[in-house]
């Protein structure tokens, strides 16, 4: 088995592919590369047996066959060449030589067939999404997502396709936030509850790309395939709460505000929090909003007025700010809105800009008490 490729071609390709790799396995075959070789197309694997992820490569050879070869060695290596072409070779006594314009290197490898199989769908579903909607919908919402381990539903992103359009919603009890596409639509209606780790693969490879998706998914496991790659994994078993009995409906308060400004507010009041509640109070009155915290224990706090666009009865309302700064720096709007009904209550928050046709984003943030 020989062939030839690009350093740095394969090196951006196993970059990729490598964050799949856990940096403890249970499993010693799983910190390999599988390298799938079929004359002119190699396909590179890594897994953790929860997700699966191959990228498919162009190369130069009449060969065939298959062997696992060590990540790490191999990353760290093509780090350090520069651009050129480097020749494998699988030899006799279970070493694979890279040969470069400078020298020769040789790595043990394992056998191809010890390599886990990646499980294929039985009769999965289909929905074609374009990569940036779906980069979008996952960094949108993926922030949001809990990890608390005793409800693993609520550590995943909630996948939610009809002909109608497409939802994606994360939550972890205290926020929430629902992204929604009417003009993205599937052709037949379906959830599923997806991981956050090939979620945060997916995010930083999509960005880049202007492909469509193929997202194939049955009860347990999903596929996503663009441009060269194939990642797969394991769904989150169990029933999505219902989300949308918590948002609530009647909000006759409405606060209109510039978010850039309210976030450096919010920012830099918090700083004079309690460093466990980290709890700030919003008193709107009027056209005015003053933020404060206090933090009693150390005889800190502070106070800012905010001019705003506000339609409702006066009222005080207590956030937690590191939620609130969390929420108002993911969306990109100029201006927001807040909806609230009383002190107790879930506030929406909404930009009021910048949203692209048939797109919608609602998060959800829920109130503390406040020491009156």
């Amino acid at each position: 088995m020989k062939f030839i490729i690009s350093s740095s071609y394969l090196l951006k390709q196993l970059q990729v592919l490598g964050n799949v790799i856990n940096s403890s396995n249970t499993l010693p075959i799983l910190d390999n590369f599988l390298f799938e070789l079929d004359h002119s197309v190699l396909t590179v694997s890594a897994s953790d047996l929860e997700t699966t992820m191959s990228a498919t490569l162009g190369i130069d050879s009449e060969s065939k066959g298959s062997v696992a070869v060590p990540a790490k060695l191999l990353l760290e290596i093509l780090k350090t060449f520069p651009e050129q072409p480097l020749t494998f070779t699988v030899e006799e006594n279970s070493t694979i030589e890279i040969s470069s314009n400078s020298g020769k290197y040789a790595l043990a490898y394992a056998p191809g067939d010890e390599f886990p199989k990646s499980v294929s769908l039985d009769d999965p579903s289909v929905t074609l999404v374009p990569a940036d909607v779906l980069a979008t919908a996952i960094s949108k919402t993926i922030f949001a997502a809990g990890n608390d381990d005793l409800r693993p539903v609520m550590s995943g992103v909630f996948f939610q396709f009809s002909p109608q359009g497409l939802i994606f919603v994360a939550t972890d009890a205290h926020k929430l936030v629902k992204y929604a596409r009417t003009d993205v639509t599937a052709s037949q209606v379906a959830d599923f509850i997806m991981p956050k780790k090939p979620l945060n693969i997916l995010k930083n490879i999509l960005g880049t790309s202007d492909a469509e998706v193929k997202i194939e998914y049955n009860d347990s496991n999903a596929t996503f395939s663009f441009d060269n790659y194939v990642l797969m994994c394991r769904l989150i078993d169990g029933k999505y709460p219902n989300y949308e009995a918590v948002i609530p409906k009647e909000n006759p308060n409405k606060l209109m505000i510039d978010r850039s400004q309210f976030l450096s507010s919010v920012r830099r009041v918090a700083i004079f929090s309690n460093k466990t509640t980290h709890q700030i109070r919003l008193k709107i009155a009027g056209a005015e909003l003053n933020v404060s915290a206090e933090d009693i224990d150390y005889s800190n706090k502070a106070e800012e007025r905010l001019t705003c666009d506000y339609q409702g009865d006066d009222m005080q309302i207590g956030y937690n700010s590191r939620f609130l700064t969390e929420m108002l720096t993911n969306l990109q709007s100029d201006m927001i809105m807040l909806e609230m009904s009383l002190p107790n209550r879930a506030g929406i928050l909404t930009p009021v800009d910048g949203l692209e046709e048939g797109e919608t984003v609602t998060m959800l943030v829920m109130p503390v008490m406040l020491n009156s």
